[in-house]
């Protein structure tokens, strides 16, 4: 047997030894590396891009929503710039046209994209045109941000969304279940396809099921997959996914579909405590580029 002084001597057990004592800071190094990487990425964000986000025009209700929405990191990871003509299709409320249109207020072009009423059959305008009104009077109440915001209205059934080859980025936030229900998405797909030049940008959020879903899903949720489907169907390449926007509490599982969590809450008022602590829902953030023509 080895005495105890022969042993350190030795040279394997030496680099045990010395293993043994870097192992905590190898540790600490590496634990350090993801929390470097992403403050790197904090730091990458344009500071034109920050002080839009803390602009005094954007209500508390929507700046409460950046924990869960994550527009700077989501936005940097699609690739915008100030001089982009950036289209955003069926913007809702603004939650997102109070980013874009201040922000490529100076040097770009925003254009939200918005279902003209008239498209639709009679008993079908109601809400559309209470949308399009909602973001119309957004954009009037600001003219110092939303004064050279454009409103384009589409036909779902033969979406155009501005010349061929115009638009730098397109973007679309929590719609593909929408699109999906009615039958419309590989057409708009289609659409976004031929408005944005060749190199040009599609950013998708969505809330993103545990698996594909059927068509007649109800839910809200959708499989990242079938996103994926569609989007290369239309003509496009995967360029990259984030977890930017992922969620790992939510389990997908919920009454009354992704509209059970905040913001809707749609639920038993005995759960609110419950389904706030799980927060938003858990969303793909993917990024496809239109190929060059070979």
């Amino acid at each position: 047997m080895m005495r105890p002084e022969t042993m350190i001597r030795h040279p394997l057990f030496r680099a045990g030894l010395l293993a043994l004592a870097l192992a905590p800071a190898l540790s600490t190094a590496l634990a350090a590396e993801p929390a470097a990487a992403a403050q790197a990425t904090a730091s990458a964000v344009d500071p034109a891009l920050e002080a839009v986000l803390a602009g005094d025009w954007r209500s508390e209700a929507n700046r409460a929503r950046d924990r869960y929405r994550h527009p700077a990191q989501t936005l940097a990871f699609f690739g915008l710039k100030p001089d982009q003509t950036v289209v955003e299709i069926t913007p809702g409320g603004g939650w997102y046209a109070e980013i874009l249109a201040p922000y490529l207020r100076e040097h770009g072009r925003y254009v939200a994209a918005v279902v003209d009423p008239q498209a639709l059959p009679e008993d079908r305008r109601d809400y559309p045109q209470r949308a399009r009104a909602e973001l119309e009077a957004l954009f009037a109440g600001a003219p110092a941000q939303f004064d050279r915001a454009a409103v384009v209205a589409y036909d779902p059934a033969a979406p155009k969304f501005g010349e061929p080859g115009s638009a730098d980025l397109v973007v679309t936030f929590r719609n593909v279940h929408n699109w999906r229900g009615s039958g419309q998405a590989h057409r708009m797909f289609e659409g976004f396809f031929e408005v944005l030049r060749e190199g040009g940008v599609l950013g998708v959020v969505e809330h993103r099921a545990a698996a594909d879903v059927a068509e007649e899903d109800r839910s809200g949720y959708v499989g990242q997959d079938q996103v994926i489907a569609l989007a290369e169907a239309a003509g496009f390449r995967l360029d990259a996914t984030s977890e930017v926007n992922a969620n790992p509490a939510d389990t997908k599982d919920h009454p009354n579909g992704v509209w059970t969590l905040f913001p809707v809450g749609r639920h038993d008022p005995a759960d609110a405590e419950k389904y706030r602590a799980v927060g938003e829902s858990d969303r793909m953030t993917l990024r496809f580029v239109k190929p060059a023509r070979e």
